[in-house]
């Protein structure tokens, strides 16, 4: 059993100040792989305070400095990356491969991205020629507030905690309690790299404790937070009382709209891409738009794929999904497939209950259901495991209603070969982000979404802008610069 009750606040490891023990479940097992302490308000207090006393200086530290820590940072992670691997897939589930392959390359991916948009940086520059003694500074916000999720640990964490340290700011981290040992292991390497004491707390905890007095903190001068859309609301209004800055990166319920003319690969990369990490994505392509002259074929395809898609314990290896986080979610999903059925979509892969070859572990099977109606419970709402809704369409008009017709913004697909179409529709579907025929996002493009997906940007120069506030100046003397 991995002990990890303390917290790591002002340069240090720290006992609670009121232990609270909660058990990390391995998801594969159902059993307790660690136990951890449950931070509460005090602590989270204590960590605050050694933020706001560490800010006077880091935020006047030269640009310079803030990235050899950061650099750091990253040396740590590749002389550990392994253990950063089995680390997130005890916690969370992602099968050894996935771990090794995509989520603990989050942290080197984006914080490579990050110093590259921070190299080309203007902290103080010209408004323009028509006002010459004028600028434009860019300052660090203070004292940030960072609560990250569990299904994609080490992405969020460093898509939050490495622009706020480049930014100048100082943070206190509250991680997932679900999936807190990637994160404590993220603050050895803080703390290995040098990282000045107070500039980097973590705090773990609940929602309720941690989470809201964060959110409500007047010393705490913005939240960043990846989550529920409805927690993400609750966030919202604890902070409004002290005005901070919040910015919010939550579900999605992603439409894939598949034209005729759309390669051969398109139904098969749609149905991989929403059962990878098991479903558990927010940017995942749940709903499935299918011309109807290849609707027939699509739906066959779809359930042959999600048929021959296997499910394993985290720990083995190879390419198959591993199971959900927790009881909690294996039951969500769960009610949502028998919803399905009751509502009269049709089921041509997966189901209710365990695989037949496992009897214990949150393990779902992956699911898709054919026929699916705009308005029927598993197309409107986010699920968060691997169930795909295939919607047929005549017109790409009618594609493009259904897939707007949502309270969700995040990330929508085009999969077709008509150029001009794709540029029209990647215009009209109302969502941050659009991808198209299975080419991904380019380095340093920002992640986020618009409605109730939030309106985060993160990653590249927007993700470092997000922690900045810009300052006005007249009557700048250039010769004295």
């Amino acid at each position: 059993m991995i002990e990890k009750r303390d917290f790591y606040i002002n340069g240090g490891w720290v006992a609670p100040l009121a232990p609270r023990d909660c058990a990390v479940i391995d998801p594969s097992t159902e059993e307790a792989c660690a136990v951890i302490s449950l931070g509460s308000a005090a602590d989270c207090d204590r960590a605050v305070t050694a933020a706001k006393a560490a800010f006077e200086t880091w935020s006047v530290t030269p640009p310079e400095v803030r990235r050899g820590y950061v650099a750091a940072i990253l040396e740590q992670y590749e002389a550990r990356v392994e253990e950063m691997a089995q680390a997130i897939s005890l916690e969370m589930g992602a099968p050894i491969k996935l771990a090794r392959d995509s989520q603990a390359p989050c942290l080197p991916w984006h914080l490579k991205n990050f110093l590259h948009a921070f190299d080309r940086m203007e902290w103080v520059r010209p408004l323009g020629p028509h006002a010459p003694d004028d600028r434009i500074a860019l300052e660090p916000i203070g004292v940030v507030g960072l609560i990250t999720p569990w299904n994609w640990p080490m992405n969020q964490v460093t898509l939050k905690v490495i622009p706020a340290l480049l930014a100048g700011c100082t943070c206190v981290l509250k991680p997932s309690e679900e999936a807190p040992l990637s994160s404590m292991l993220f603050a050895e390497f803080v703390h290995d790299a040098g990282v000045p004491a107070g500039v980097f707390n973590l705090v773990n905890g609940d929602g309720v404790g941690v989470g809201t007095r964060l959110s409500e903190h007047p010393d705490v001068e913005m939240i960043s937070f990846t989550g529920s859309t409805r927690a993400g609301r609750a966030i919202s209004r604890a902070a409004a009382e002290t005005m901070k800055r919040v910015t919010l990166e939550l579900g999605g319920k992603g439409a894939n709209l598949i034209f005729a003319d759309a390669d051969e690969k398109a139904v098969e990369r749609g149905v991989r891409h929403m059962m990878n990490n098991s479903g558990q994505s927010c940017n995942a392509p749940s709903r499935m738009l299918v011309e109807r002259a290849i609707y027939d074929q699509a739906v066959e395809k779809a359930a042959a794929i999600a048929g021959s898609i296997e499910v394993g314990p985290a720990s083995q290896e190879g390419r198959h999904i591993g199971p959900v986080v927790n009881r909690r979610q294996w039951d969500q999903i769960q009610s949502y497939i028998q919803k399905g059925i009751e509502e009269g979509a049709r089921l041509v892969a997966g189901g209710p209950g365990l695989p037949e070859h496992l009897n214990r572990g949150f393990y779902v099977r992956p699911t898709v259901f054919a026929d699916v109606k705009p308005g029927m419970t598993i197309e409107r709402e986010e699920i968060f495991g691997p169930v795909l809704s295939i919607i047929p369409f005549d017109t790409e008009e009618e594609a493009v209603r259904i897939a707007n017709d949502t309270p969700y913004g995040l990330t929508n697909y085009v999969q077709s070969q008509d150029g001009t179409r794709r540029n029209r529709l990647a215009r009209q579907l109302r969502a941050g982000m659009i991808e198209m025929n299975g080419q991904p996002r380019g380095a340093g493009a920002p992640f986020g979404g618009v409605k109730a997906s939030g309106r985060a940007r993160e990653g590249g120069h927007w993700g470092i802008e997000e922690f900045l506030e810009v300052k006005a100046i007249s009557g700048w003397d250039s010769a004295a610069d």
